[in-house]
């Protein structure tokens, strides 16, 4: 196995985290969703804690996506 591959394989396995994220994010505001049905008085004060999820979740991909771009172009 020549570098070339070795560097497509290992960024096409770092970016599986990009696909991670989309997962994760759908879990953030499927739960919000969920416990604002339930009970809507208080789904004003949990809206913080959502982007707070929604951003740390997004973090993780941008990190994942960075790492993958880094293996290809910078090594």
């Amino acid at each position: 196995m020549d570098l070339a591959s070795a560097k497509v394989i290992g960024a096409g396995l770092a970016a599986i985290g990009v696909g991670a994220a989309a997962a994760g994010v759908g879990i953030v505001f499927g739960s919000f969703l969920q416990g604002a049905l339930r009970n809507p008085a208080a789904a004003d004060g949990q809206q913080g804690r959502l982007f707070i999820g929604f951003a740390a979740a997004e973090l993780l991909g941008l990190m994942a996506f960075a790492v993958a771009m880094i293996i290809l172009y910078a090594i």
